[in-house]
């Protein structure tokens, strides 16, 4: 039956962010899907640990800041994953930051910081789960782009260049890793009510003009990605790698 094909059954998932908003949606999505999930953030993720249990599914806490964190370090979180879970069979780049200023006085600081999580992160936790990945000939990628893969925003250049990069980084692993049954994509979630997104909420004129672009006339909610994610986790989308896929309400098509 073709819904079978869905089912994360068996699967281990790693999903970075995963305290609150889409990490978190995301994880308890793969986990109703039947996975078990690996919760890596540099906050508390009991909350989340403890709803992935009460579905019947095992999760395990890995505390570590990828603004920080060292590639030995990331690779070692990979490492843990398959200790603590037995394999690891989806790698979700979740986890971003953004700094907000303008572009010709942005801080050196900021600049880093965000390439630090949103790319650097992104690279070698995905070279250490596809090493895996591939000796076991399947595997699924899966990273966080943005509206900001395919425009350049206002006062984030940080944020709009690491997203653009990771647009290019899950296309160029694709190519690399397709012939291993690893399939490498991208969602670039829309407009959402997230903190990330707060300091734009409460500013009414600018909550205006994105709300009056939006086909869906409304803001998305962390619950309206789960299904994506669950579908580019399993067999069903296995013939999809490379592919930046928008949840968005329409906005890009507007």
């Amino acid at each position: 039956m073709i819904l079978d094909s869905f089912r994360l059954d068996g699967r281990v998932a790693l999903v970075t962010g995963s305290t609150r908003g889409l990490g978190q949606a995301i994880a308890l999505g793969l986990a109703e899907a039947g996975a078990d999930v690996a919760l890596l953030d540099r906050g508390d993720a009991t909350e989340t640990a403890e709803r992935i249990t009460a579905l019947g599914r095992r999760a395990h806490r890995i505390r570590l800041d990828l603004g920080t964190a060292t590639p030995e370090q990331l690779a070692a979180a990979v490492a843990e994953t398959v200790a603590e879970l037995g394999r690891i069979d989806v790698l979700v780049n979740n986890a971003g930051t953004i700094r907000r200023a303008p572009a010709a006085e942005h801080p050196v600081a900021d600049w880093d910081e965000v390439l630090a999580v949103n790319l650097d992160a992104v690279f070698h936790l995905s070279q250490a789960a596809g090493r895996r990945m591939i000796e076991q000939g399947s595997g699924r990628i899966i990273n966080v782009a943005s509206m900001l893969s395919f425009q350049g925003g206002i006062l984030v250049p940080g944020y709009a260049a690491s997203k653009h990069a990771v647009a290019g980084l899950t296309k160029a692993l694709a190519n690399e890793w397709a012939a291993s049954g690893v399939t490498v994509n991208a969602i670039a979630p829309g407009y959402m009510a997230t903190d990330n997104t707060a300091p734009i909420r409460a500013d009414a004129a600018r909550e205006a003009s994105i709300l009056a672009r939006i086909p869906a006339g409304r803001w998305g909610e962390a619950t309206d990605v789960q299904g994506a994610f669950v579908f580019l986790a399993s067999d069903a989308a296995a013939y999809v790698t490379g592919a930046i896929v928008p949840v968005d309400g329409g906005w890009l098509v507007r």
